[in-house]
């Protein structure tokens, strides 16, 4: 459960509340060169406190190298990183030691280990999500070496969504806003929508889209790991998901068949592409070498800054409000997230790929 991959191999641990947030991974070739520095700016694109649309918990998220890396290059032995918190505020949350706070993972975790940390939500915070994108810092410097690069941004906030595709964007943009939303006219009204949101101490959720680019044909495997159920895993399992959809997803259902289908041609330089790409770059569960895109769909975070009611672990009713320190909008932390678990999935099919041919 605290596992993800197969060649590719991360395992984190840690607890919101706790000494630190780490990440070991195993299966990293030998010989790649790693950037300190890579890792330390993923990670300064999730921490929070970075702007006002943020919780003002202050974090350094300053990473550790405990193992596996040796001048500068990995070494494939494991690799151990480490991210101290330096800014817990444990009492804020000694309100619902005993309480069950609404869609949050308090009740079912008592239901399944019959105790929970009740400090910011233990394991289940999304604080645990750090790690991941440590991990995928190192990921995405192998995929670099393949020419393969992944880009997220939020493309929707609320009901404020961008008008255009990805393919109509330009992705440098992506942190030239707050919100980190590539469409600056848009990325205003978000910004001004969580804004409001923040004020009337509430939350709301939204949209980030994914989009891989520079992906050879012939990574991910038939039937169970297919590459777009991987991808699809690994974006669930990150806080606050409820959805995922790739390529033409659910909109393509309201087209027929000699629409959707994607023609294949020879380029000019002899390539295999297609016409279309509503297939999202995979096809039978294996990339065929065009763009992958996907989204993923973020629920309003469940801490409200308002009574709601619940109940106790002794079942009685009890009216309950948030305290301490949250993001009204976790979208714009959310992206390095996804681009984390991206740069995950695909460095671990990228070895696959590798291993399955002599």
């Amino acid at each position: 459960m605290n596992t993800f991959g197969t060649l590719f191999r991360i395992t984190t641990f840690g607890e919101s509340h706790g000494p630190g947030i780490g990440v070991v991974l195993d299966g990293c070739p030998a010989g790649i060169p790693v950037d300190i520095a890579t890792i330390q700016a993923a990670l300064d694109r999730r921490r929070p406190g970075q702007s006002e649309l943020t919780t003002p918990r202050r974090e350094a998220d300053q990473v550790e190298i405990q193992s596996g890396i040796f001048e500068g290059q990995t070494t494939g032995t494991p690799i151990g990183l480490f991210i101290r918190n330096q800014d817990q505020a444990s009492h804020d949350y000694s309100h619902i030691e005993h309480a069950y706070r609404p869609s949050h993972a308090d009740y079912t975790y008592d239901a399944k280990y019959g105790r929970r940390d009740h400090r910011g939500g233990g394991r289940s915070s999304a604080r645990e999500t750090a790690a991941r994108v440590a991990a995928g810092a190192v990921a995405a410097q192998l995929l670099a070496h393949y020419g393969i690069r992944a880009h997220s941004y939020v493309s929707q906030v609320g009901a404020v969504a961008v008008p255009v595709g990805y393919e109509a964007l330009d992705l440098s943009l992506i942190d030239s806003n707050m919100v980190r939303c590539p469409h600056p006219e848009t990325a205003g009204r978000m910004t001004e929508l969580i804004r409001q949101t923040r004020d009337r101490h509430d939350t709301v959720g939204g949209i980030v889209t994914g989009v891989v680019l520079g992906v050879p044909a012939g990574l991910g495997e038939p039937v169970f790991d297919k590459l777009h159920a991987e991808l699809g895993k690994a974006m669930l399992s990150i806080n606050a998901v409820k959805g995922f959809e790739y390529g033409s997803g659910f909109a393509g259902t309201l087209l027929f068949g000699t629409e959707h289908n994607d023609a294949f041609y020879t380029d000019d330089q002899g390539a295999v592409r297609t016409r279309t790409n509503h297939s999202g770059g995979i096809q039978g569960g294996i990339s065929n070498g065009q763009d992958i895109y996907f989204r993923v769909a973020f629920k309003p975070i469940a801490t409200i800054l308002q009574p709601q009611a619940t109940i106790n672990d002794q079942g009685e009713e009890i009216t309950l409000a948030g305290k301490g320190r949250h993001d009204p909008c976790v979208l714009p932390r959310a992206v390095p997230i996804v681009d984390a678990m991206t740069n995950l999935v695909l460095a671990d099919m990228l070895l696959r790929a590798r291993a399955s041919k002599v």
